[in-house]
């Protein structure tokens, strides 16, 4: 009996009948799957291409609107959730399904640095979601495939601010004694029954509402430069002529040389009016030379600036009329010319007419660099926010986004 089933085991081990039959049936499980996996592996190799494009637009966004001020720090990361969403909705279509997932699987993180220089962002975004995979891998057991990506970038402010050389020519004549509308004390000048029925009135003069604008716009370039290494100011006065300035040299650092001689400037002024001089000596001060060896563009490198913007502000309350009291056609065209001229050498010039006659304000339009450089203000309110304006479009203040 043991021999003949050793026999019927022998033959059969020996039989290669059938052999192919059972190899392709274990063979073909085993290719179908290979197939699948080829299949979803390119699907998976794409997914995973859509989803880091997607993560990358949306760290960059959200990043992008940080610096520019279109969300904050809470409102980021929602954006960059939505936007990879959005994104991969165009791939997948109307899957909202896995849409939904990508959104709940998507996280957002900013991290805001604030320093003396500006502040910046780092945006990282990181997202991933199962992909449903084809019958054919199924086979091998699985059901999805987990697909991921992930990105970061940085965005900031960098607030730089352009180093400024700017010469003051104020108007000091006899009519910058007169009053303005602001009253600067009262006494009582009648009574009755104990009680004030009539008062007398002092005004602040033209030439005090200007010592007071011209501390405004010291104080702002101060706020601007607490430190005094980018901005440098002089001043000039004039009537009929040249009545001082600032000088050794003629703009110094900071403010303080400047304001002092403003601040000095008489209280009881007297005298006709001609810019001619002034504008002169503010051309000088303030010009730049091609070569780079004008005073200013060497005093601003003693600093490390490299670049430095040349401005004039030029103020008066009347027209222009020499030792007479009418207006003189060749001392306005004189002034006119050295505008002109200040223009030509690169300098930007701000005008004031100051409560000033209508061939006053004339040739300041005309001088003015453009015609937002130009004001006219008729109160003493004006005037001062007219020299804030000034400071303030002196040193603004470019923003440049870094990627």
């Amino acid at each position: 009996m043991g021999t003949k089933f050793s026999r019927h085991v022998s033959r059969f081990l020996r039989d290669r009948g059938g052999n192919f039959a059972i190899m392709t049936a274990i063979a073909i499980p085993v290719l179908a799957g290979s197939a699948g996996i080829a299949v979803d592996m390119t699907n998976m190799m794409m997914s995973r291409s859509e989803l880091q494009e997607a993560t990358d637009a949306a760290a960059l966004a959200a990043a992008t609107a940080l610096a520019n001020g279109g969300t904050d720090t809470t409102g980021a990361p929602q954006l960059a959730k939505d936007f990879v969403a959005g994104q991969m909705a165009n791939f997948l279509g109307s899957d909202t399904n896995t849409i939904n997932a990508i959104k709940s699987g998507t996280n957002a993180n900013v991290q805001q640095t604030i320093t003396s220089g500006g502040t910046s962002y780092a945006v990282t975004v990181s997202s991933s979601y199962s992909m449903p995979v084809s019958g054919l891998t199924h086979m091998l057991g699985w059901n999805t495939v987990q697909v991921g990506a992930s990105s970061s970038t940085t965005s900031g402010t960098t607030q730089t601010r352009t180093a400024l050389s700017m010469m003051l020519a104020l108007d000091e004549s006899g009519s910058m004694a007169d009053p303005t509308d602001v009253v600067a004390s009262q006494t009582c000048a009648k009574k009755k029954n104990g009680v004030c029925t009539k008062y007398n009135y002092t005004y602040v003069s033209k030439i005090q509402a200007l010592k007071t604008a011209a501390g405004a716009l010291f104080d702002a370039l101060d706020t601007a430069d607490p430190t005094h290494v980018l901005v440098r100011t002089g001043a000039v006065s004039y009537t009929s002529t040249v009545m001082g300035q600032t000088k050794n040299p003629t703009m110094n650092w900071g403010t303080t040389a400047a304001r002092a001689y403003v601040n000095g400037m008489p209280s009881n002024p007297q005298g006709g009016t001609d810019a001619t001089g002034a504008m002169t000596i503010a051309d000088a001060a303030a010009k730049k030379s091609p070569d780079g060896t004008d005073t200013e563009t060497i005093q601003q490198a003693t600093k490390g600036n490299k670049t430095s913007d040349r401005f004039i502000i030029l103020m008066t309350d009347g027209e222009m009329t020499g030792n007479s009291s009418t207006w003189n056609k060749t001392l306005d065209q004189s002034v006119r010319d050295k505008c002109t001229a200040a223009k030509a050498d690169g300098i930007t010039i701000f005008s004031v007419a100051f409560m000033a006659p209508a061939d006053g304000k004339s040739l300041l339009q005309f001088c003015a660099s453009n015609s937002s450089n130009y004001y006219d203000p008729d109160t003493m309110e004006n005037l001062v926010s007219a020299f804030k304006s000034i400071a303030q479009t002196a040193t603004s203040s470019a923003t440049l986004l870094t990627n």
